[in-house]
């Protein structure tokens, strides 16, 4: 119903079977945009359209009244006033869009609505959630009917999101108190995917302008921006050297665009390891890079190399390959070697070898390019040898006292190194005999070097003669009780020993032909004990005399009385010389006085009697 009937002259709509009162004045605009400050024209008739639908009753002629009032309204109401929000969505994906950024819970809600701006530039509607209710009334009869929803937050979803979402759209709010619109262009990205380098160049040339490949990006939102790379740095156009074209096309059905650049590029020969990419950048990015490409680079040959390939140094038996390369691209594959004055071509391959070379075939060597003689390569190919003799060599045998010649004698292609030893024991110099001892046996070995190449030489010298004790001594044990003697002697081969009593043999040895015995007895009485050495070349005996522990007593003794006597005539010798010492200097200070110097008789007396005793 409309009504007029309240005093202060406020126009009252009042929809049938609801509590909801929306109150217009058409007394004081301010009133009214108190209540509903951003209604317009359409607003009201939305409003009322939305409020009244499907009630009992409802006709076409109350839509008409309803859109005239609305009309009639809309001349007092101010122009509304909106604020641009962008979302972006991402292209065959959900779209979200929100209304008021999430916040539409305004008091005494009554229904949210969204619309969207048509190509044409009109309006058309989406659907309606009313508040009371808990499902949406889908409005719209194009393709949006299937792919339009509300999320609770009132935000409006839009399934498969395509470029032509991208448009403007609408959530209108209407509360008991007011009416809010809150407009939000929609944008639709789509990412690039890694981009391709096609219709690559099957090689480049050195110094010529060439068609390297074109990169291509497909179907993205907004155009993607395509940047050419050479190892990782960025080639910039300068329509000289480097020709970089793009071009973007659009997907008529889909409006997805596709970006193409193509790339002419002047090659240098160090361009055979350069990796070239292609990167495309995008608002949504990250950056995506294609795949690297490398091209073969073509130049002619301006050096050869010859290569030497064996192991170092090259000895006599080795095998030896010589290696051609040219620095061309492609690469030369048929050469001319030059070997030793001799002129050898191969074909389909760039190597010669020399099998089990020698000595003879140290020289020089070449290579060349088959239509070009005069760039060649050389290289010097040197073998190595090293030839020892020794003289002797094996087992020697020598006597005691004979001399030994021991010669060295080498041929080698570079200064030798020689090592000697004996016994494992370095020695300084070649060993030299001009009269051989036992000491000088033992094995001997000359090493012989230079560089990858060793010899090894050695004799092994063996000094022999009859055997002769040098010693035999004895001495008491350490308990006193026994008596230890010792016979030395030397010979080779090593001599036995053989004594004459019984005992106990407590050690041997035998080191450098010089053999020790020793042996442990208990005389009981005075004996001669004899050591007898003997081997294949002869033989040697020495005596000694053991006294038993008694008579070596008695004989310590004896010896200890002899002591004493040998001492007092040496002590009564000693005094008499230094009397008479003192007499002649006495008499010598006489002389020097001039006086004649007499002696009493008890002095002269006393000096006879002590000149006796000194004879004694």
């Amino acid at each position: 119903t409309i009504s007029t009937a309240r005093p202060d002259s406020r126009l009252h709509l009042r929809a049938p079977h609801r509590t909801t009162r929306l109150i217009l004045s058409t007394r004081s605009t301010s009133d009214f945009s108190r209540y509903y400050p951003t209604t317009s024209d359409v607003h009201i008739s939305e409003i009322l359209f939305e409020l009244y639908r499907g009630e009992p009753g409802f006709s076409l002629r109350m839509q008409s009244v309803i859109y005239l009032f609305g009309a009639f309204i809309a001349v007092l109401v101010f122009p509304p006033g909106s604020c641009l929000q962008t979302v972006i969505g991402l292209y065959g994906e959900t779209i979200e869009v929100p209304c008021n950024n999430g916040n539409n819970k305004p008091d005494g809600l009554i229904f949210t609505k969204w619309k969207y701006v048509k190509d044409d530039g009109t309006n058309g509607d989406l659907l309606v959630k009313q508040a009371a209710k808990d499902q949406a009334t889908v409005s719209a009869t194009d393709g949006y009917k299937s792919r339009v929803s509300i999320a609770t937050n009132s935000s409006l979803l839009i399934a498969q999101g395509s470029l032509a979402d991208q448009r403007i759209f609408t959530c209108m709010v209407v509360s008991l108190t007011n009416l809010e619109e809150y407009s939000v262009e929609v944008k639709v990205y789509k990412k690039p995917s890694a981009p391709v380098i096609k219709n690559k160049a099957k090689e480049l040339e050195n110094g010529k302008l060439t068609q390297l490949g074109e990169c291509v990006v497909e179907s993205v939102n907004p155009a993607a921006y395509l940047i050419w790379m050479k190892n990782n740095q960025p080639l910039e156009n300068d329509d000289k050297t480097i020709i970089i074209t793009s071009t973007v096309t659009k997907d008529p059905v889909t409006g997805l665009s596709s970006t193409s650049s193509s790339l002419k590029y002047t090659a240098r020969k160090e361009d055979v390891t350069s990796q070239f990419t292609c990167t495309a950048k995008h608002e949504m990015g990250p950056d995506q890079v294609s795949a690297a490409e490398t091209f073969p680079i073509h130049y002619p040959t301006e050096k050869v190399n010859l290569q030497v390939i064996s192991q170092s140094p090259i000895r006599e038996g080795d095998n030896v390959t010589l290696k051609c390369q040219a620095d061309g691209n492609p690469p030369p594959t048929s050469f001319n070697f030059n070997i030793k004055g001799k002129k050898v071509t191969v074909t389909d391959k760039d190597v010669y070898t020399l099998t089990g070379v020698t000595r003879d075939d140290s020289g020089l060597y070449k290579c060349s390019l088959l239509d070009n003689d005069v760039m060649e390569s050389t290289q010097i190919v040197t073998v190595s040898f090293l030839d020892v003799s020794l003289t002797p060599t094996g087992k020697v045998l020598k006597k005691l006292g004979e001399n030994l010649v021991v010669s060295l004698e080498k041929n080698s292609s570079n200064e030798a190194k020689v090592t000697w030893t004996k016994d494992n024991r370095k020695l300084d110099k070649l060993p030299e005999f001009s009269q051989l001892s036992y000491n000088d046996a033992g094995l001997y070995v000359c090493d012989v070097s230079i560089e990858g190449i060793r010899r090894s030489l050695s004799f092994e010298l063996t000094v022999e003669g009859v055997p002769k004790i040098t010693s035999l001594t004895k001495h008491r044990s350490n308990d006193g009780k026994h008596k230890v003697l010792t016979c030395e002697a030397e010979g080779s081969p090593k001599p036995d020993v053989q004594w004459s009593v019984n005992g106990t043999n407590d050690e041997a040895s035998y080191v450098n032909g010089k053999a020790t015995y020793k042996l442990t007895v208990e005389p009981s009485k005075n004996l001669t004990v004899s050591c007898h050495v003997t081997n294949k070349l002869g033989y040697d005996t020495k005596e000694i005399s053991v006294f038993s522990q008694k008579n070596e007593d008695g004989a310590e003794q004896a010896k200890v009385i002899v002591g004493v006597v040998v001492g007092l005539f040496l002590a009564a010798a000693l005094v008499g010389l230094i009397y008479w010492l003192y007499i002649k200097k006495t008499r010598q200070g006489s002389w020097k006085t001039g006086e004649k110097e007499t002696g009493t008789s008890e002095e002269s007396k006393k000096l006879e009697e002590n000149n006796h005793k000194a004879d004694v």
